[in-house]
């Protein structure tokens, strides 16, 4: 029973696919390819299912039906598109014999719908599974023994856990999808993020305020203080990403197209995160935190880590930074750095051989200095960035992530292929450059 139901699955598979790439020709020359496909295709489809229950005779039959007209449809659809290259229009014998053989399809398909529907009112009981002893009486060895055909002694292998007659062997599917590596996303959601629905932010940043604020004695003249300012934009830059899949794998694998899916909007948001720390400015990249004039150079070389008595180690320059950044009113609320970087500071030890950073058994959140740590492998190795990202960054959300799908694109549609479409629209703004340190992990 089993290697009749693959078999007529295999060609119930090679017939769909036949008629589909018949539609397309059917289409060229002007008949109702969806009427079509919910009137034949669909009742064949259905009673395609009961192919793996006919009898050797009825499939027979019905196999060479199909293959008579498949052949068919095929030639008229040549015929049609060659009427369109020579003529400009199908002619309307050409239209008769397409709709000729639809027909004809849908008497087949009807006669398969009436063939499954029969045998869905029967009891289709499987093999039951056998002893060795049953199945070994049933080899043709054992047989020939019997007769005499066999002298001395014979040898049949036997299975005691094959359930039918057919021992045929199939490789094993191992569910789900083999992953690739996903990246955990962290920075945006430290990020103040609001809707805009332009496309560029202009805001107005303080360049110089000079504070002459003083205590003023009754009847004198009150100090003069200033303050200068920058006009700023940053434009809503898109950032997007395509593949192209086959129609046929769109429809059997919705899975797969799910999981594709997953991965377009991942790479999106995966190359926004990269954007939000290292954007050079240049359109159509953002202007990330780490761009020139977005932050405040953390100024520090060994030889003046020296000079105020601090060694030239990764843990004195951060707590450096986060110093410089409270003594100027913005107080650091998060450290960046590489994911190498961090965990070379999480593995080192102190002279007893203790981890400095707790045991490794410890489950506490990464923490420098009271600070959360945020490591990612946007950031680059051998930099640190620590600043008040609540103060000083926003992010703008023109559009968040869609997902497009569309088999117009080029040539898509003649070669039953559909394009996958992910993209995000967002602008970045770094108001407060001075809220931000950046620089070298270990200075020169």
């Amino acid at each position: 029973m089993k290697h009749k139901l693959f078999s007529h699955l295999s060609l119930r598979a090679v017939v769909l696919l036949g008629l589909s790439l018949v539609a397309l020709g059917a289409h060229a020359a002007g008949v109702d390819v969806g009427a079509f496909l919910v009137n034949h295709l669909g009742a064949g489809a259905a009673g395609l299912g009961a192919m793996a229950f006919m009898g050797d005779t009825a499939d027979a039959k019905i196999m060479e039906a199909l293959d008579r007209v498949e052949k068919k449809m095929a030639e008229a659809s040549d015929k049609a598109t060659n009427e369109i290259k020579e003529i400009g229009k199908v002619s309307q014998e050409t239209k008769s014999a397409i709709e000729s053989l639809g027909n004809e399809q849908k008497a087949l398909a009807d006669r398969l719908l009436a063939i499954e529907q029969k045998a869905t009112t029967n009891d289709v009981e499987e093999p039951a599974e056998k002893s060795a002893g049953a199945l070994f009486v049933e080899t043709s060895q054992y047989k020939s023994f019997l007769e005499g055909n066999l002298r001395g002694k014979m040898h049949a292998e036997v299975k005691n856990t094959v359930t039918n007659a057919v021992a045929n062997t199939y490789s094993e599917r191992r569910p789900g999808l083999v992953e690739g590596p996903w990246r955990v996303f962290t920075i945006e959601d430290l990020l103040t993020t609001i809707p805009t629905s332009s496309n560029a932010i202009d805001w107005i940043q303080e360049n110089v305020f000079t504070n002459n604020a003083a205590e003023v004695a009754e009847g004198a003249t009150k100090p003069q203080s200033s303050i200068t300012f920058v006009p700023k934009t940053s434009p809503v830059q898109t950032i997007a990403h395509w593949i192209r899949i086959s129609r046929q794998l769109a429809a059997d694998n919705g899975a797969l197209v799910a999981y594709i899916n997953r991965r377009m909007i991942y790479g999106v948001n995966m190359r926004v995160e990269t954007q939000i720390i290292s954007g050079n400015g240049t359109a159509p990249n953002l202007g990330g935190l780490t761009m020139t004039g977005n932050f405040t150079p953390h100024g520090y070389t060994a030889a003046i880590l020296s000079g105020q008595g601090l060694a030239n180690n990764r843990f004195d320059l951060i707590g450096k930074m986060i110093g410089d950044c409270a003594a100027a009113d913005y107080p650091a609320d998060v450290i960046m750095l590489n994911t190498v970087d961090w965990w070379i500071l999480r593995l080192t030890k102190d002279d007893n051989g203790r981890y400095l950073l707790g045991d490794p058994s410890s489950v506490a959140p990464p923490m420098l200095w009271g600070l959360p740590v945020v490591a990612s492998n946007a950031m680059v190795a051998g930099k640190v960035w620590v600043g008040s990202l609540a103060q000083a960054v926003t992010l703008h959300n023109r559009e968040g992530v869609g997902i497009a799908l569309s088999e117009s694109d080029a040539d898509n549609f003649v070669n039953n292929l559909i394009t996958i479409r992910a993209e995000r629209r967002v602008a970045l703004t770094v108001e407060k450059p001075a809220a931000c340190r950046y620089g070298d992990l270990v200075p020169a």
